[in-house]
C-alpha cells in the first residue's frame, strides 16, 4: 500500500512548511503529494509550485470541485500541470456540497452525478485530442446555444497538444450511485472517511460500476485512495479524545442539516443516533457536548491511532480491505519520515 501526503487546503494563513513537507516525502518514497481546495486556496497552483522542487511523486487535486471551473477549463489546468511535471498529474475530482455549490460558485447543485459523467466525458476529449470538442449537454453544452448566445461558438481543440491522453481522473465519492459511477469512468476514487469494516459494502458498489458496459476500469488496475488521520503515539485515549472535536465539526457543522454527505456517510455505518445528536448539539452551539457524544469507535473506524506497532498491524489491515494508497497529513518532516518507516516495516512484515 502506497502513501500518499494530503496537504489539504489553507486556513486563515498560508502554511510555513509544505515545502519541507512535499521535499521530506519525496526523499522518504511517498508515492504522491495532494492539494485540496474549499473556498479559499485552489488546489492546482500549490501543486505546481511545490513540484517544482520534486521529480518523482505524483501531483493530485484532492479534490477540485467541478463547479469552480468548466471542464474545458480544469482540462486546461491539468494538461498544463502534467507538462510541467513531466506527466506526474493525477486529476481529482468532486461536486462539493449544495452550500459551497450554491452559496459560493453561485451554480446549482441538483444533478450530480449527471454532472460529473458530463464533466469528466468533456476533460476526456480535451485530453484525447482526437477532434473538437462537443457535446449535446444538458449541464455542459458545447458549443453553448442557449439564451444569450450569438451563435458565433465553433467546436475547438486544445492548441497545446496534451502530453497524455490518459491522464488518470480520480473521483471523490461517498454515497453507493456516485462510488458506482467513479468505477464506471474514472480511474481511481478517493474515498474520505474510509472504513475498512464496510468493505464488503463499498465492493458492491465498485463492482457494480465494473460491470457496466464501457467501464474503463477494472478492479486490478483501478486505484483506491483512502483520507486517513494517522496518529503514532503512546497515550492513545487521549490521541481519540483530542480528535473528536474535529470530528463532530464535520458531522455537526459541515454541510446542511438537510443535507450533510459527512453525516450520512456515518449514518451508513451505523451510528444514526450518534449523528442526530451530535448535529442537534453542533448547531444549537454547544460544540463540547457535541464531541462528548462521539463515541471511540467512530474515531477508530475510520482514523489510525496507536503506537508504532499498532499502526503497522493497522496498516495491513486496510490494505487487506482493498486500499491501494493511504492519504495522510503530517503536521512536520518528522511525522514523514516516522509513517514511511512504519509502512516499510509493514510490508516487510507481509513479504516475510
Amino acid at each position: 500500500m502506497k502513501l500518499g501526503l494530503q496537504l489539504g487546503y489553507w486556513g486563515a494563513q498560508v502554511p510555513h512548511n509544505h515545502g519541507e513537507l512535499v521535499t521530506a516525502a519525496e526523499e522518504h518514497g511517498f508515492d504522491a503529494v495532494f492539494a485540496a481546495e474549499s473556498w479559499g486556496s485552489d488546489a492546482f497552483t500549490p501543486l505546481a509550485w511545490w513540484g517544482s522542487r520534486t521529480e518523482r511523486v505524483r501531483l493530485g487535486t484532492s479534490v477540485a470541485q467541478l463547479s469552480g471551473r468548466t471542464p474545458t477549463n480544469c482540462a486546461m489546468h491539468a494538461l498544463t500541470l502534467d507538462h510541467l511535471t513531466g506527466g506526474r498529474a493525477i486529476l481529482g475530482l468532486g461536486v462539493s456540497g449544495p452550500q459551497v455549490v450554491e452559496g459560493w460558485y453561485g451554480e446549482p447543485f441538483g444533478k450530480p452525478l449527471a454532472r460529473t459523467r458530463e464533466y469528466v466525458s468533456i476533460v476526456r476529449q480535451v485530453l484525447a485530442r482526437e477532434a473538437p470538442v462537443r457535446n449535446p449537454g444538458p449541464h455542459y453544452p458545447l458549443p453553448y446555444d442557449g439564451p444569450g448566445a450569438t451563435g458565433l461558438g465553433k467546436p475547438l481543440k486544445p492548441i497545446t497538444h496534451p502530453l497524455r491522453a490518459d491522464l488518470p481522473i480520480w473521483l471523490g465519492s461517498e454515497g453507493p450511485k456516485n462510488v458506482a459511477l467513479t468505477a464506471e469512468i474514472a480511474d481511481g476514487w478517493l474515498a474520505i472517511y474510509y472504513s475498512p469494516r464496510l468493505a464488503p459494502m463499498y465492493n458492491e458498489w465498485l463492482d457494480e460500476g465494473f460491470a457496466r458496459a464501457g467501464a474503463r476500469r477494472t478492479r486490478e488496475d483501478f486505484e483506491i485512495a483512502a483520507s486517513c488521520q494517522v496518529i503514532v503515539t503512546d497515550d492513545r485515549a487521549a490521541a481519540i479524545a483530542n480528535v473528536k472535536p474535529i470530528l463532530a465539526l464535520y458531522i455537526g457543522g459541515m454541510g446542511a442539516p438537510e443535507l450533510n454527505f459527512h453525516a450520512q456517510v456515518y449514518r451508513r455505518m451505523g451510528y444514526e443516533e450518534q449523528v442526530e445528536a451530535i448535529g442537534q448539539l453542533f448547531r444549537a452551539g454547544r460544540k463540547a457536548e457535541a464531541a462528548a457524544v462521539v463515541p471511540d469507535a467512530m474515531v477508530t473506524e475510520t482514523m489510525i491511532i496507536g503506537n508504532a506497532a499498532q499502526v503497522r498491524a493497522e496498516l495491513d489491515v486496510w490494505e487487506a480491505a482493498g486500499v491501494t494508497m493511504l492519504l495522510v497529513t503530517c503536521g512536520d518532516v518528522e511525522q514523514v519520515r516516522l509513517l514511511s518507516e512504519i509502512a516499510n516495516g509493514a510490508t516487510t512484515e507481509l513479504a516475510g
